[in-house]
């Protein structure tokens, strides 16, 4: 029998202690009767590490939020504690001179709406578009914002200036406390010069006379000759300003839209018309300071005037006059609208050297008919007189006498706005003076005067008159509440003449001028004879039995 080697005389304690007899004495899911093993370095190395690590990564974290975005985080924050309302501004009122309300805020179930008196005022009010949500009901437009007419013009006036709430809120939306409050500054009333009575009137002749005829639409001025205060300022048709602000019926806006009439210019002061023989005042003028004429010069008007063609001699060009008219001064002229008379003043015949195409372009300008009035109203046009330069770049033709003489009578290619007409025959009304028309009340006039001599001026004006006592506008004479001075103008359109444009323009009273006035009727049928002159007569008839002091 082998002896056994004992290499280890020490004698483990759980030799000992651990035997099958006592070994149920001990609670073994405790761990009871085990010697503990201690815990290796390398466990101790792990763990530290992963210590170590964690921490870089919150000490990361805490500079993000605090130093890269500390900025954006807290703002996030305070927007989510602090809720910011709008306190909106009233917009202001629009009056007419005598205070009589044309716009207006009514408040309605959620809102305030902006009500306009109509029709007849949606040319020179304009209309509004109001704040805007998103589909959670948050606001993401808080303006109200003037779109066309006055209502764009002084958006800044009218609108003011909103203010603002701030509520403090918790997580949940429940308001803790209120914040500080930056009250609203509403818009300031703005007084315009419109006269609501007149514009009502003369928004009526016109409708009545285009729906009647018809004309394709129509526009009217009363304006003060010597402050340029627009008493009245009519553009028909025209469009709902309430439909537009409230952005409904659809269906009407779509029309509004498709309209061949187009609703939405606003002809007085947007609408380039070819002005026909209401330029003859004006030319008349320039041409007396020129001294290409006197005032007494006749001639035997006998319906045409014959140019001889260089090119074909026995096949001379005619330009014919409207009517025979047979002996006329310039006086007479004027009043019966005489186009051979007009032709020799602006391109010469026989003795008469007349203007030229450059001088007679010299007076239309000068009298305003090429360049924006500068009145207040957006979208301002101006008109337009062609010269030789012009139609040889347009058509590389050059310019010859008879461009001259269609020119001389508001033809060719010439245009101009009503509102440009309207300063130009308050300038000869006035005694030389280009007003700067307005829409304001009270306004300080402003112009410049014009170099031509009062006493020539008188000539033209009494040619006016002329016309009214016996001459094209003759349809006024029976007004026994007035004395007014006029001249029409007709203006063929379409490529067999179709259709016309209808013009009206003088001043009353004669004997000493306080308004100007402006009628076209645009685009009637060639033969129907009632026109602007109609139109006037229905106006001021109108205007003396709802305000006899226009005529004191």
């Amino acid at each position: 029998m082998r002896r056994r080697t004992i290499r280890d005389h020490e004698l483990a304690p759980d030799e000992i202690f651990l035997d099958s007899s006592n070994l149920p004495d001990f609670d073994r899911s405790r761990l009871e009767g085990r010697l503990e093993k201690p815990v290796s370095e390398r466990s101790y190395t792990a763990l530290l590490g992963a210590l170590g690590v964690l921490l870089i990564v919150l000490l990361g974290q805490a500079w993000k939020l605090q130093v890269w975005q500390g900025e954006a985080f807290a703002a996030q924050s305070e927007r989510n504690s602090l809720r910011q309302t709008v306190l909106f501004a009233d917009r202001g009122a629009i009056t007419d001179r005598n205070g009589v309300v044309l716009a207006e805020n009514v408040p309605s179930a959620s809102s305030t709406e902006r009500i306009y008196k109509t029709p007849g005022f949606a040319n020179v009010l304009g209309y509004v578009s109001y704040p805007k949500k998103d589909s959670s009901g948050k606001y993401y437009d808080t303006e109200t914002t003037g779109l066309a007419g006055v209502e764009a013009a002084f958006n800044a006036e009218l609108a003011g200036e909103n203010g603002s709430h701030l509520i403090e809120e918790d997580a949940l939306g429940k308001q803790l406390s209120e914040g500080s409050v930056i009250p609203p500054k509403n818009g300031a009333t703005l007084k315009l010069s419109i006269d609501a009575g007149a514009q009502t009137a003369l928004y009526d002749a016109i409708q009545g006379l285009a729906d009647r005829i018809p004309f394709q639409g129509g526009s009217g001025i009363l304006m003060d000759v010597e402050t340029g205060e627009l008493l009245a300022l009519v553009s028909y048709p025209q469009y709902d300003p309430n439909v537009l602000s409230s952005g409904g019926p659809g269906s009407v806006i779509a029309g509004y839209s498709s309209d061949s009439r187009q609703v939405y210019l606003n002809r007085p002061v947007q609408g380039l018309y070819t002005p026909g023989s209401v330029v003859k005042p004006v030319e008349a003028a320039g041409a007396l300071t020129d001294k290409v004429i006197t005032p007494g010069y006749t001639i035997n008007a006998q319906g045409s005037i014959s140019v001889p063609n260089p090119y074909d001699p026995a096949h001379p060009t005619i330009f014919k006059d409207w009517k025979v008219i047979g002996i006329e001064d310039l006086r007479r002229a004027i009043a019966w609208s005489s186009d051979v008379y007009f032709y020799m003043v602006g391109g010469g015949y026989g003795d008469i050297k007349g203007l030229g195409i450059e001088r007679l372009k010299h007076w239309y300008s000068a009298f305003g008919l090429t360049s924006p009035t500068g009145i207040e109203l957006p979208g301002e046009k101006g008109g337009f007189v062609p010269d030789p330069a012009w139609k040889l770049k347009t058509y590389d033709d050059p310019w010859r006498i008879g461009d001259t003489y269609h020119t001389a009578i508001g033809q060719y290619a010439m245009q101009v706005t009503p509102l440009e007409m309207a300063r130009a025959i308050a300038a000869i009304a006035n005694g030389g003076k280009l007003v700067r028309p307005t829409i304001l009340a009270g306004q300080a006039p402003s112009g410049e005067s014009l170099a031509v001599n009062p006493a020539d001026l008188q000539v033209v004006r009494e040619g006016m008159r002329q016309g009214v006592t016996e001459g094209t506008s003759v349809g006024l004479n029976d007004l026994g509440f007035v004395k007014p001075a006029g001249k029409t103008g007709t203006a063929q359109l379409g490529v067999h003449n179709e259709w016309y444009n209808s013009w009206a323009v003088g001043f009353f009273p004669y004997d000493r001028p306080k308004y100007v006035y402006v009628v076209i009727m645009e685009r009637g049928p060639s033969t129907n004879a009632i026109g602007g002159v109609y139109a006037m007569h229905q106006f001021l008839t109108a205007l003396h039995r709802a305000a006899p002091e226009y005529f004191e």
